[in-house]
């Protein structure tokens, strides 16, 4: 059985056994909670044919994402319109009177204002502490014994997990994590594939994320691409050899897309 067998199964497993819920874009969905797919990597690259892929477009938000960038102003300059939405629903939420020459009024009106003007850009492309902040910069405090107070420190968790993996592949803590708790309310949407974890063994590094919201028709394809492709680089930088990517997935398919 491949990874193509076992996607198809799962959407048919959500269709046939899933539960109807609402969501917060009052679409509706079908849902199931607790699935996990499998890919061995000596396989070969895990890129599902059954809908097209925009290979271009995931590698670009993956960049983003290990740059530690969390504005769209770098995804839409190389043509990833990924966020484009998320960003757009924000500025309309928190508009407020500007000095612009003119006020974006459509998406696409929003989106050549985000291209053209760099000001607009740093303001309404920020997309608050997403994916890339936690990944390169997760905000921690320590406190300060001669200042008598809490300063704040960064860490660098893709750096920290290189780093492991290449002095101590054994640890069980190699592990990156997205979920910040404290900085929930600052970001335009919580993460959805919110952490992952490697594994060493025999030569072989493995990674396995968590995910707790995955649209099995549109969204689950580009996800195990983009863990795949970061699993490579991770094993270009570390020399291992590919082993297994594990996906653990609460699925649902819109009931608009059936």
């Amino acid at each position: 059985m491949n990874i193509e067998t076992d996607y198809l199964i799962l959407l048919n497993d959500t269709l046939t056994t899933g539960v109807e819920k609402s969501d917060r874009t009052g679409t509706g969905t079908i849902s199931v909670f607790g699935r996990q797919i499998r890919h061995n990597m000596s396989e070969g690259f895990p890129l599902l044919t059954t809908k097209k892929m925009a290979i271009k477009t995931m590698m670009t938000e993956l960049k983003w994402f290990l740059k530690g960038d969390t504005n769209i102003k770098y995804l839409v300059d190389n043509g990833c319109n990924i966020w484009n939405g998320d960003a757009y629903k924000n500025y309309r939420n928190k508009f407020e009177p500007a000095p612009y020459q003119f006020t974006p009024d459509t998406m696409e009106e929003f989106i050549n204002k985000i291209k053209t003007d760099d000001e607009f850009a740093r303001k309404w492309g920020e997309l608050g502490p997403i994916y890339g902040k936690q990944w390169r910069e997760w905000r921690k405090y320590k406190w300060d014994k001669i200042d008598m107070d809490f300063r704040i420190e960064y860490v660098d968790q893709i750096q920290n997990l290189i780093n492991d993996l290449k002095t101590n592949p054994d640890s069980r803590r190699l592990m990156v994590n997205a979920w910040n708790v404290g900085e929930l309310d600052k970001v335009v949407l919580p993460p959805c594939h919110y952490g992952f974890q490697c594994y060493v063994a025999d030569g072989k590094l493995s990674l396995m994320w968590n995910q707790r919201s995955v649209d099995t028709f549109l969204g689950l394809p580009f996800n195990i691409a983009s863990y795949a492709t970061l699993l490579l680089l991770l094993c270009e930088e570390t020399g291992y050899t590919p082993g297994d990517l594990i996906g653990n997935l609460v699925m649902y398919i819109s009931i608009i897309t059936i």
